[in-house]
């Protein structure tokens, strides 16, 4: 049977726990603080992030995996796997999938790469499903096809504290900032096609938004896959962690909760306090 690698770039945002766990192997964005470039998941962290901005007011600027790099990675990986699945972040987001598919035409068919249409966590449970098929003992053929099904059934969608890093980043405007702060406003965005879109306000105590955004979830998808759900922020508090764990656990009866902290790329686009729940809906 061919020895089949699973692999993504770092913007999955799964702990190194899991990527040992499950044989994951990474290929790293890069972050750029000024003039310093940092490689994600490897040398810098979102509080490096939080530092920078509160000093230069800027935000960081990220850039792809080049295609030098990919041809590396997969070269050195085919010399112990028959094939490699690689995922990347939506193309519509970065320049990462086009750079590891035009290297990926160099091995011959023994690498193919999925554009998950989908970021952080919500690509990582792409990951995860691919892993566990191979557990099952599918093909690699059979694998990729059903990673091209499952992609389009990915929820993905955060609840973000404060919208600072979004006007920052041209995504908000001044009086959408001002309006926000003032009146407690706490936007959820989600993942449409590939693309980060607008979904709705909510108003009121952090807490209390993700309270209802969970609830909100609940209502919307009462049928989903219920292995794994992914709750995914941008270093927020402990009680407020542990009350979405709670809000869910209430609403929704997934058997595996994963608590995983974004990482420096996402965290670059987001800002702190952000946070997301994350699974595959039917």
């Amino acid at each position: 049977m061919a020895k089949i690698l699973i692999s993504t770039d770092t913007t999955c945002d799964l702990s190194k726990e899991i990527l040992e766990k499950r044989g994951i192997k990474q290929t790293s964005l890069h972050v750029l603080l000024g003039m310093n470039e940092y490689k994600d998941g490897v040398d810098i962290t979102p509080q490096d992030i939080f530092t920078y901005v509160e000093k230069t007011n800027t935000l960081p600027k990220t850039s792809a995996v080049s295609i030098q790099e990919y041809t590396d990675f997969f070269e050195e990986n085919l010399h112990e796997y028959d094939n490699i699945i690689h995922f990347t972040i939506s193309s519509d987001l970065s320049s990462t999938y086009n750079n590891a598919r035009l290297a990926a035409e160099s091995f011959s068919g023994k690498v193919t790469i999925i554009d998950s249409r989908n970021l952080s966590s919500g690509q990582g449970l792409l990951v995860l499903k691919a892993c566990d098929l191979l557990d099952e003992g599918k093909t690699y053929q059979e694998i990729i096809d059903e990673m091209k099904k499952m992609k389009n059934h990915v929820q993905v969608s955060f609840v973000v504290d404060t919208v600072d890093y979004l006007y920052k980043g041209g995504r908000c405007s001044g009086v959408a900032r001002f309006a926000s702060n003032v009146f407690k406003i706490h936007p959820s965005i989600e993942m449409i096609d590939g693309k980060l879109s607008p979904k709705k306000h909510y108003r009121g105590a952090l807490k209390k938004c993700i309270e209802n955004y969970v609830k909100d979830l609940a209502i919307e998808f009462t049928k989903y896959d219920n292995t794994r759900v992914f709750i995914t922020h941008a270093c927020c508090s402990n009680d407020v962690v542990e009350l979405i764990t709670s809000v869910i656990k209430e609403y929704f009866n997934f058997n595996e909760i994963n608590i995983t902290v974004a990482g420096s790329v996402i965290t670059s686009h987001c800002g702190k306090g952000t946070l997301g729940v994350l699974f595959i809906k039917e």
